[in-house]
């Protein structure tokens, strides 16, 4: 196993899966940025109006652990607003996905579909985000590998308005999914994430009611930016 620049886990099945998207993904119209490949200088990338955002292996830590908490996320972009998305869990066999106006949806014991599956197809075979059910605790979901002591702040001072406050910690953009699945009320995130990280659950988060807003604003996350690292966020149903 080899070293990314930052010291971070980088495995074969990192590389390989960059590839095998990026082959898929080079056949449209849009370029793609992904946290595998060639990092494009923003001189290029600010022409870019929609783009592909990948991240081929979300939760190297968790791959490495071999805990299952890994995800393949993939996200249409068109100016600077994740607009479709695609998480998909290897080793529980789950998919989300979701497009602007078309819902956001979860599919359940995943087989290969073939190329030719329609979007209706895929809908039938899902259910929809985020699932409507009755908890009595307020759900906060954080990091398994970077629970910060600002998260920990942020977790106590909810505990003022929420006594009763169950805490998940879950691998990768998984967290995300939480929220927009309904199981969670909040994932609050004060720690250093890429774009490629976020964008795809962004996506399924906004097409199921939910929002990543830049801590401590009404702002959204934006994409394509000259620095890829996003800000500090919270990801929790719309305002």
């Amino acid at each position: 196993m080899e070293k990314k620049a930052d010291h971070s886990p980088l495995t074969i099945a990192d590389r390989s899966a960059h590839q095998i998207i990026t082959s898929f993904l080079e056949q449209t119209p849009y370029p793609v940025l992904s946290e595998e490949g060639s990092h494009i200088d923003y001189s290029v990338r600010k022409g870019w109006d929609t783009l592909w955002i990948v991240d081929p292996l979300d939760g190297t830590k968790e791959f490495i652990k071999r805990n299952g908490e890994f995800t393949v996320n993939i996200a249409l972009v068109c100016k600077g607003v994740p607009v479709a998305g695609v998480i998909y869990v290897p080793v529980k066999g789950e998919l989300y996905f979701a497009g602007e106006g078309l819902g956001a949806y979860k599919m359940t014991d995943v087989k290969d579909p073939g190329p030719d599956i329609s979007w209706e197809q895929l809908v039938s075979c899902s259910f929809s985000l985020p699932v409507r059910e009755e908890r009595s605790k307020f759900v906060v979901v954080a990091s398994r590998s970077h629970l910060t002591p600002e998260t920990e702040d942020y977790i106590q001072k909810l505990k003022e308005t929420h006594p009763d406050i169950q805490l998940i910690s879950s691998g990768s953009s998984l967290k995300i999914c939480l929220v927009a699945e309904g199981r969670a009320d909040v994932y609050p995130r004060f720690a250093p994430t890429m774009e490629w990280d976020t964008a795809a659950g962004h996506a399924i988060a906004r097409a199921a009611g939910a929002e990543i807003y830049q801590a401590g604003t009404s702002l959204p996350l934006s994409y394509n930016k000259e620095a890829l690292l996003n800000p500090w966020f919270i990801t929790e149903p719309r305002r």
